[in-house]
């Protein structure tokens, strides 16, 4: 399978196996990063660099050079202290998907699956990872460590996670902002439907105690376009409330209020320090780890 192909979400929808799933995305990753207009990051990024001549032949890792037959050798990192910590909403929203369920990843299986991701990086970098879920208030909550065996623990936390019931966005961030008292990295995946305002105070409250954050603003492409065929029966999938309509007489203002909404966030997330990402489901995963991988390299 080709690289590009590992990184496409609609690929991982036909895949079974979070842990799977977060391997063949870190693994495409990795293998276009020295191809990349990012290739200054791959010594710093992986356990393995490029042979060059000079370099001890001892130190060539002759597994991977049978793989992808080039010579690389080990490169050993000092522990660099970092802790992250994954913050997971898992409100009714998130189960939304406009495509099958075997052609389209939900908001939650991309948030889980990038989630997943990061974990296996940063314990391969040997930087401390932890993990919490939320709706209405936190669901659960692993503190970071920094051991490989800890990987398991987080995947399988983040493969059973289901979505549903209501959302308390803000106040669940409050909360988890009072929780961590260590310095780190806070990476936040949601579809950010909560009142701006409290959301946006939240985010702060992280900035207010010394973290570094990181924000996938999480939505489905039919979130975005609006491009509900007329007409149209809408379900709230967090309160079950219905509502008819023609989606061609909305389309214009409901297009106009998301704009608002995410030039807000990216403008208060700027001005306090935060990285705003917004994302869709059926965009590659390259583009959100490399936003990590800038992120990472700043906090050296």
């Amino acid at each position: 399978m080709k690289r590009e192909e590992l990184l496409k979400p609609e690929t991982l929808a036909r895949l079974r196996g979070l842990d799977l799933k977060a391997r063949l995305v870190v693994e495409g990753f990795l293998e276009g990063l020295h191809r990349s207009p990012y290739k200054g990051f791959s010594v710093e990024f992986s356990e393995y660099r490029p042979y060059i001549p000079g370099d001890e032949p001892r130190r060539i890792d002759w597994k991977v050079y049978a793989k992808r037959d080039r010579f690389y050798v080990k490169e050993y990192q000092e522990e660099t202290n970092l802790r992250a910590m994954l913050l997971v909403d898992s409100s009714g929203s998130m189960a939304y998907r406009s495509g099958s369920v075997t052609s389209a990843l939900s908001k939650l299986d991309y948030a889980t699956t990038l989630a997943a991701a990061l974990a296996y990086l940063l314990i391969k970098q040997k930087d401390a990872v932890g993990l919490a879920t939320f709706d209405t208030r936190i669901r659960s909550y692993i503190p970071p460590r920094s051991s490989r065996n800890y990987l398991q623990l987080l995947l399988a936390r983040l493969e059973n996670l289901t979505a549903g019931g209501e959302t308390n966005l803000a106040e669940s961030l409050h909360s988890l902002a009072e929780r961590l008292r260590k310095r780190g990295l806070v990476i936040l995946f949601s579809d950010l439907f909560d009142d701006p305002d409290r959301v946006l105070f939240a985010l702060r409250h992280f900035r207010h105690r010394k973290h570094e954050v990181i924000l996938f603003h999480i939505l489905d492409p039919m979130e975005e376009s609006f491009d509900f065929s007329s007409p149209t029966r809408l379900v709230d999938m967090e309160t079950r409330k219905e509502a008819s309509l023609d989606p061609r007489l909305v389309r214009a203002e409901y297009r106009k209020a998301l704009e608002d909404y995410r030039f807000r966030l990216r403008s208060t997330c700027s001005e306090h320090h935060i990285d705003y990402n917004p994302i869709l489901t059926d965009q590659s995963f390259e583009h959100a780890l490399f936003r990590y991988l800038e992120k990472r390299r700043r906090l050296r």
